[in-house]
């Protein structure tokens, strides 16, 4: 399940951030890569040594955890500060798996949600292709816009043919592991949402809310 959520950075941040990256130390992707990714990634990351990355981790992280839908979605454990990426012109990033833990070795986290936000909107291509069950989901969205999706997912970013597209790639390491087991709760939550809201004294309402409680209960990791 992919979920599409709107406005997780507003206007005024959006423009901070282009003002930030316009002249920004950006380095090779393959840098980053792993064995498998690295032969299909082409693509430049702001580097490890910028100090931009505490500015940009301010708005874009704190926006993207505050989002009571991504909290909802993600049921995030531990959240990796992102990745800051730019395609220009030809560059692309084939079909690839994420890698399944990450972060260094005093600080790893497994990758169980993985979530592009959108930063910029005026370029041509550079879709983002994620393989589901059933077909393959391309995805572009708006500036300030994010698509979360499981880890687990082939997932591709399509050839930009025209301008520059620049992201914020985040994984988190979830505290319900199993993406299906996630997805129910997910979807039991919003139910829950929608009956405390107009049926909040309803008996089915309580019954609701609390398997929601009790499977979150013995599902998570924590």
């Amino acid at each position: 399940m992919l979920l599409a959520i709107k406005n997780v950075l507003n206007q005024n941040q959006l423009k901070v951030i282009q003002t930030l990256l316009k002249n920004a130390d950006f380095v090779d992707g393959k840098l980053s890569a792993g064995k498998e990714a690295e032969k299909v990634k082409h693509n430049m990351e702001l580097s490890s040594q910028s100090p931009l990355h505490e500015q940009l981790n301010q708005m874009v992280m704190t926006s993207l955890l505050q989002n009571p839908e991504y909290q909802a979605f993600a049921l995030p454990l531990k959240v990796a500060t992102p990745f800051y990426a730019r395609y220009t012109q030809g560059m692309t990033y084939g079909f690839h798996v994420d890698d399944p833990v990450m972060g260094p070795m005093n600080a790893r986290y497994r990758t169980d949600v993985s979530t592009t936000v959108f930063m910029n909107d005026n370029y041509q291509g550079g879709e983002l292709a994620i393989k589901t069950s059933y077909d393959v989901q391309k995805v572009k969205l708006a500036a300030g816009d994010a698509i979360v999706y499981p880890s687990t997912s082939w997932h591709q970013v399509e050839e930009v043919t025209e301008g520059e597209r620049q992201v914020a790639v985040i994984w988190a390491q979830s505290m319900v592991k199993d993406p299906l087991k996630r997805e129910l709760i997910y979807e039991l939550g919003q139910a829950r949402e929608i009956l405390l809201e107009k049926q909040s004294d309803a008996t089915e309402t309580g019954y609701v809310s609390s398997v929601y409680a009790n499977l979150l209960r013995r599902w998570s990791e924590i």
